[in-house]
């Protein structure tokens, strides 16, 4: 992998259609440099998730994700043991007279490797995505501590296995609950915010190349002024590029020439009924002769 400026980064994601900014190339860079994992907080649909999957992309490693959810335990998310061969082995022991002792049960043919584990086994560092961190109860960030500080996963009936390489380890947050200040504590730490018009418009240009710059302006400055109404659930980017593929489907030039048209179609990105009814056609036309 190329040195691991900012710039770099910046190339990096550009490749995989990810428009970055500065700040959060120069967290990647000192991330990546540090050897820290990397905390990515901000709004639902702001493209933290892509962040990790533009540079597996863009870099040719391997993406490794865990999807945190509530009740997650390392059994699931580090290791655990096939019981099934073990108790196979067993069986077939008995048929043969060949008592299987302990040691040779819990060794390494029997260990089924979860995400975090097999992330710091690869040979060639993967990225690691430990995604929604904030959906996992506060017990489980115990058990990332050490993986995430130390590189290494202490396995009781094998011992301490350290890491093979060092993943780049990206974690994602919504903001669902606090993270404890100890997991905070071993990582770097950057805010996405949900992009603006001008940045938004590189973003449907480079993802939905169909779409005409003048309809992508169109949309962009819509879904900016949007934004700023007080709705339940405010628009992503992957809302914004579905409704700009609907758009070009539908031949739309400019949203304002067809209003019952486009008004319907903002299904794609009012995802509540309150949120909706807050955005009637009068609403809609305002907000589009705005921009």
């Amino acid at each position: 992998m190329p040195a691991t400026t900012a710039a770099t980064y910046l190339d990096l994601l550009s490749r995989a259609d990810y428009i970055g900014d500065d700040m959060l190339c120069t967290a990647l860079s000192m991330a990546d440099q540090l050897s820290r994992p990397l905390l990515l907080e901000g709004e639902a649909g702001v493209g933290k998730t892509f962040v990790a999957r533009a540079l597996a992309k863009a870099t040719g490693r391997s993406l490794i994700r865990l999807q945190c959810y509530e009740g997650l335990d390392a059994s699931h998310a580090i290791y655990e043991w096939n019981y099934q061969r073990q108790m196979l082995a067993i069986a077939q022991g008995r048929e043969t007279d060949q008592a299987v002792d302990d040691y040779d049960l819990f060794s390494e043919k029997y260990l089924i490797k979860r995400p975090l584990l097999e992330a710091i086994s690869q040979d060639i560092a993967p990225i690691l995505l430990i995604d929604e961190i904030d959906r996992a109860d506060e017990e489980f960030e115990a058990f990332l501590l050490e993986i995430l500080s130390d590189h290494q996963v202490t396995i009781p009936e094998l011992g301490t296995i350290c890491a093979t390489s060092i993943p780049l380890t990206i974690l994602t947050s919504n903001g669902v609950r606090e993270l404890s200040d100890a997991l905070r504590r071993r990582c770097l730490f950057h805010y996405i915010e949900y992009p603006d018009a001008a940045t938004e418009l590189r973003i449907i240009r480079a993802q939905v190349p169909d779409c005409s710059i003048a309809l992508a302006q169109n949309i962009a400055g819509f879904v900016s002024a949007l934004r700023k109404k007080d709705l339940i659930k405010k628009p992503g980017i992957a809302e914004t590029l579905d409704w700009a593929s609907v758009l070009v489907g539908l031949d739309v030039s400019d949203i304002r020439d067809n209003v019952e048209a486009v008004h319907r179609s903002l299904l794609c990105l009012l995802k509540t009924r309150e949120d909706r009814e807050a955005v009637p056609p009068e609403v809609f036309v305002q907000l589009a002769g705005a921009i």
